[in-house]
């Protein structure tokens, strides 16, 4: 909604009367230079479509009269010019009922603008508030009275003449500055009404705008403009409450001082904004001062810096040649353990490999000594065989004394067996050979066994050779044959 300004500088409220298509035209623009908060709207409705209800049941009591008549009629022309009448008559009856119902239900519609409510009455007294949207307004005296704007904030201003501060000095004026909005509307149009709300608000905004001023000095006056007005507000809404209208934000834009004491205070403001160039000038120079003795802290700092740079740089590379020399101790000493690490590790695997040859060797001698014993002992035992086969047997012949018939048999017998016995001899002697035979094979075999052994002996001795030849080639050896200097 605009706000609207009367003559006197402040805003004005009033309600107007007008039709209901220049509603919304009021409500949201004003009325020559005033808010209208409230319009009372013209109802066009009236009876006049009583008219044709009381026309529609003349025709119809007319068609049934003639339709009577013609009942009861003797002639047949009476009759017939009666039935003739009698439909049409009724056809403009129900015709002009039709017509009547259909005025009465288009003139009952009413239509409230969203962000209003109507104020409904019944032969003038106040029955409800109605809300946006359409109504049917089916009882002949049931009308809208009012409509009331209930959503809109409108704007008041309401500029105050004359106020007096605390030590009594009238200021020139104090404009005040508010929103309102009506939340009962039935209790604003019953209780007050726009034209005499316009006269409570101004004088309750005057009464609080001089309560104010009271309060405040002369030369605080200007400190009014934009300050915390809240305590006003509570105070309005407690004043107004009770016509249904709650203010919804208030401040003060603008306080105008008098002239004599807007001079005396343009003249203390020109000796406060000297006062503020000097100030500003001397801190200037103060700034300016304090500026040169940081540059000369600085630059001094600079070259402090610079000599500790370089300090730590003498430093840093001092550590550093000595980091390099102790790195260089410790390289040389590590390459030095582990010089005489890794010769005393192939002295280590040397003398191990050594140790394990022997005991190689020695288990090998062991072993064929072993086998070489074993052998001879068998060959031994095979000759002894041999010999023990092929041995003389003697042969006893035992005779009785004194028994001839025996000695005589018994000489017969020896006789007989004297040939076989002596080419049993010749056979053992050949055995004699067979056994010097089996002696010989078996010191052959002893001396090819030695000579094994001796072959093995001088292998073993030729890969030790060779292997201590090529640690030596790799260097193995070197810490072997210092020790051994």
């Amino acid at each position: 909604m605009n706000q609207s300004v009367n003559a006197g500088g402040g805003s004005s409220i009033k309600e107007s009367l007008a039709s209901w298509g220049d509603l919304a035209g009021l409500l949201r623009g004003g009325d020559q230079g005033s808010i209208v908060p409230v319009v009372i709207p013209r109802d066009n409705r009236g009876l006049r479509w009583m008219v044709l209800v009381w026309f529609g049941l003349f025709a119809l009591a007319s068609a049934l009269v003639m339709a009577v008549n013609a009942i009861t009629s003797s002639t047949v022309v009476g009759e017939f010019g009666y039935s003739l009448l009698a439909l049409p008559t009724m056809l403009v009856g129900l015709f002009s009922l039709a017509a009547a119902v259909l005025w009465w239900w288009r003139g009952s519609i009413v239509e409230i603008e969203e962000g209003t409510h109507g104020v409904l009455t019944k032969y003038g007294a106040i029955v409800r508030a109605i809300g946006p949207g359409r109504h049917y307004l089916w009882h002949p005296w049931s009308r809208v009275d009012f409509v009331v704007d209930t959503r809109t904030e409108i704007p008041y201003t309401a500029p105050v003449v004359a106020c007096p501060t605390r030590e009594n000095v009238p200021l020139k004026s104090i404009e005040f500055f508010l929103k309102f909005q009506i939340i009962d509307p039935i209790r604003f149009v019953a209780i007050i009404g726009a034209s005499n709300f316009d006269l409570v608000l101004s004088s309750a905004v005057q009464d609080a705008i001089r309560q104010r001023s009271r309060m405040v000095n002369t030369e605080s006056a200007y400190d009014l403009r934009g300050s915390n007005v809240e305590d006003m507000r509570r105070l309005l809404n407690t004043n107004l409450e009770k016509y249904g209208v709650r203010i919804t934000g208030c401040n003060i834009p603008d306080v105008q001082l008098p002239n004599q004491y807007q001079q005396h205070l343009a003249t203390r403001e020109r000796v406060a904004k000297e006062l503020v160039a000097y100030e500003q000038e001397w801190e200037l120079t103060r700034k300016r001062r304090i500026d040169t003795l940081l540059m000369d802290i600085e630059r001094s700092k600079k070259t402090r810096d610079a000599k500790i740079v370089e300090v730590n740089a003498s430093l840093n590379k001092a550590r550093k040649d000595v980091a390099q020399m102790l790195e260089e101790q410790e390289t040389e000493a590590q390459r030095v353990r582990y010089e005489i690490e890794t010769h005393g590790r192939a002295d280590l695997v040397a003398a191990e490999n050594e140790a394990k040859a022997q005991r190689r060797l020695a288990t090998a001698y062991r072993d064929n000594r072993a086998v070489l014993e074993y052998e001879l002992a068998r060959r031994r035992l095979d000759v002894g065989a041999v010999l023990a086969e092929r041995a003389p047997r003697p042969v006893v012949v035992q005779t009785e004394p004194g028994a001839g018939d025996s000695s005589a048999l018994s000489t017969l017998l020896t006789a007989q067996l004297l040939p076989q016995m002596l080419d049993g001899a010749g056979s053992r002697s050949g055995g004699g050979d067979t056994a010097r035979e089996a002696l010989d094979s078996a010191q052959g075999a002893i001396a090819a066994a030695a000579e094994r052994q001796q072959r093995m002996a001088d292998e073993y001795q030729r890969q030790q050779s060779e292997q201590m030849r090529q640690q030596f080639e790799r260097g193995e050896g070197y810490g072997r044959s210092q020790g051994r200097r």
